[in-house]
């Protein structure tokens, strides 16, 4: 048995509430669906300070806390559940949860975001929000004056690590392999950048400490050394996964999996299916631009629904 929802949002983070609140205020009557980790990524985000409007900071899950009851305020449905299958075939979307319920939509919003990748070393979840972060742009400044450590080669570590030299005073690189996979022009600013130490055909092995990150322990798998980097912060770049599997076949997508929109716009090849958030941005992945591009798409679909006199 379906029933049929005016705007149905998928995912919950900044792009997803921001949706829901703006679709709300234009009395489309969203749906939110959660998904598995309420909030997103910022769940795991300790103290957020760059996001305008608190000026003291937020802890993550509490910034989360405020969106989700201000979309509630206005009339959002928020419901706590998975999106696993959809079927973009006809006019009328379906979509299913992941208890099978059937759910049909004139409208998708898509905010489903993107899960960093992490080296998977048990130390790391011991020190998640206690010096380990996967973005030195969100956490760098909590690092200033302190040496760090960035595990990485490609255009995202190069790029966090001149973001991270800038606040510290050494910011240890360390490569798995004997050469960066980072453009051309990205490795020649790192290995410019004095105060970036690389150490080449290295892996991490452990990150020690006692409350915080003490320092972590790295081993070349060429010489077989280990050392012992003093460090207070440890960044692990070494990519983000968007959530977006479920759509594969239905949207576009790159290589990568983040979806394409339309160029200016969110909307996609399909009527009525809109994308917001980090599942289609693979270069800022910031709370504020998701949650500007999910006013977008809530704008977006209500324009759609106009003009199919549906709302």
């Amino acid at each position: 048995m379906s029933s049929r929802i005016h705007c149905l949002i998928i995912g919950s983070g900044p792009a997803g509430y921001t949706a829901a609140i703006y679709a709300a205020r234009a009395n489309l009557k969203p749906v939110l669906y959660t998904g598995i980790e309420p909030g997103g990524q910022l769940m795991i985000t300790t103290e957020v300070e760059n996001y305008p409007g608190y000026p003291n900071g937020s802890m993550g899950p509490q910034m989360m806390e405020d969106f989700r009851m201000q979309a509630e305020r206005f009339g959002t449905d928020v419901r706590y559940a998975l999106i696993t299958k959809v079927d973009f075939t006809g006019p009328v979307h379906k979509v299913w949860t992941d208890s099978d319920e059937e759910l049909e939509a004139d409208t998708v919003i898509i905010a489903t975001g993107a899960s960093a990748q992490w080296l998977g070393i048990e130390s790391e979840k011991t020190f998640a929000n206690k010096g380990v972060s996967a973005c030195a742009v969100c956490d760098g400044f909590f690092f200033k004056n302190q040496d760090v450590a960035i595990v990485g080669g490609g255009d995202t570590a190069a790029e966090e690590a001149l973001y991270l030299s800038k606040l510290c005073p050494v910011v240890h690189m360390i490569v798995r392999r004997d050469e960066l996979r980072a453009s051309k022009i990205m490795q020649e600013r790192v290995l410019k950048t004095a105060n970036i130490k690389i150490h080449w055909n290295t892996e991490t092995e452990e990150i020690i400490g006692k409350d915080d990150v003490e320092g972590v322990v790295i081993f070349n798998n060429q010489t077989g050394a280990r050392t012992t980097l003093p460090v207070k912060g440890f960044f692990v770049a070494i990519g983000h996964k968007p959530n977006t599997g479920i759509f594969k076949g239905w949207l576009d997508m790159d290589k990568a999996g983040y979806l394409i929109p339309q160029p200016g716009s969110t909307r996609t090849k399909i009527d009525g299916i809109f994308v917001s958030g980090d599942a289609a941005d693979r270069v800022y992945r910031q709370a504020v631009t998701a949650a500007g591009t999910g006013c977008m798409a809530a704008l977006d679909a209500e324009r759609y629904l106009a003009s199919k006199e549906i709302v």
